[in-house]
């Protein structure tokens, strides 16, 4: 079983420095590389009020550059908003600087304003996302292709340099509906499965993944972000971040998400009626128990553990070390 960090970056606090968050999310990287994580992987929006950092693959490079053997990743890059020869050529210019760490994981996006700050439609969405994929796998090719669809017309491209992974890099999907997962069957090589999704929803998805990947000839991959914390106990985790993930839940509840559709107002947002089967966090007992019983809910081999939360600016880097250290020392060594 694999693990690895999902991290964010926001404005911070007032009279504090958006370049120090920066130094503590490579920091974190950095522990997590000495703690037996594989990965740290980086989202994307746009006009968002908390600062969001916009351009993942540049802060998955500083990362990378700052780590030996760690994994990077985008989980997602909303590729509808890009064009994707250019993402195609800053992946594989990433995989050479990195030697072969970068793992793309693209999404069709959810807030209209990521689109707005574009112009581009969200009706269109599926189809550039499709085609881009579509696009990006011929880039890594190498040798020279046509493209002709609804959304890209490109006559006689070719991306050179080679990626340094052969014969490319890994291309995921993230979803969390069930048109998103048959996606990802038909046409990436991972099914990035949805943090906030309770565990019988998530085993639905992951079965329609399944599914449409074997129709399609490829072998499933299973990985679940999840929402986790561990801590010296039940108590302690629920005190240091509860608060930072219900923040965050009620944001993607006003945004739309679609797992939170059914609730009908924010004081529906406590632990006790949210955590169960959705929250992965306590003691390190109950944390490695709970990553099993996940494990073989959905054949998942890989998670990656959302700590920081953007959208609440927490929780603070010293606690977000120390949960690290403790997934590294009693979490993940018994996990396998």
């Amino acid at each position: 079983m694999k693990f690895g960090l999902y991290s964010s970056i926001a404005d911070p606090p007032r009279g504090a420095r958006l370049d120090r968050a920066v130094d503590e999310v490579i920091e974190e990287a950095q522990l997590a590389e000495a703690s037996g994580f594989d990965s740290c992987f980086f989202g994307e929006h746009h006009q968002d009020k908390d600062g969001f950092l916009p351009s993942p693959l540049i802060v998955a490079t500083a990362v990378a550059a700052k780590t030996n053997q760690l994994n990077v990743g985008t989980s997602v890059i909303l590729l509808p908003l890009h064009h994707p020869v250019r993402v195609a050529e800053d992946v594989v210019t990433l995989d050479i600087v990195s030697k072969g760490r970068i793992i793309l994981g693209v999404g069709l996006g959810y807030q209209a304003a990521d689109f707005r700050a574009f112009g581009v439609p969200m009706e269109h969405r599926v189809g550039l996302l499709e085609e881009g994929i579509e696009i990006i796998r011929k880039c890594w090719t190498s040798q020279p292709f046509s493209f002709h669809g609804k959304h890209f017309s490109l006559d006689e491209v070719q991306v050179r340099p080679a990626p340094y992974q052969q014969p490319a890099p890994p291309l995921w999907i993230g979803a969390s509906t069930p048109p998103g997962a048959r996606r990802a069957g038909r046409l990436a090589d991972a099914f990035v499965a949805g943090p906030s999704t309770d565990l019988e929803n998530t085993k639905s998805l992951v079965e329609t993944y399944r599914q449409a990947a074997i129709d399609a000839g490829r072998e499933p991959q299973v990985v679940l972000m999840r929402d986790a914390w561990v801590a010296e106990s039940r108590a302690e985790a629920e005190q240091v971040y509860g608060p930072e993930v219900l923040a965050a839940y009620k944001y993607y509840w006003r945004n739309g998400l679609a797992e939170f559709q059914s609730i009908q107002s924010e004081a529906e947002f406590t632990l006790d009626k949210i955590a169960r089967d959705r929250l992965i966090l306590g003691d390190p007992e109950e944390c490695v128990a709970e990553f099993r019983r996940w494990s073989q809910a959905t054949g998942a081999d890989y998670f990656l553990l959302r700590l920081r939360h953007a959208h609440s600016g927490g929780p603070p880097h010293r606690e977000i070390m120390k949960a690290i250290a403790t997934f590294g020392d009693r979490v993940i060594p018994f996990c396998g």
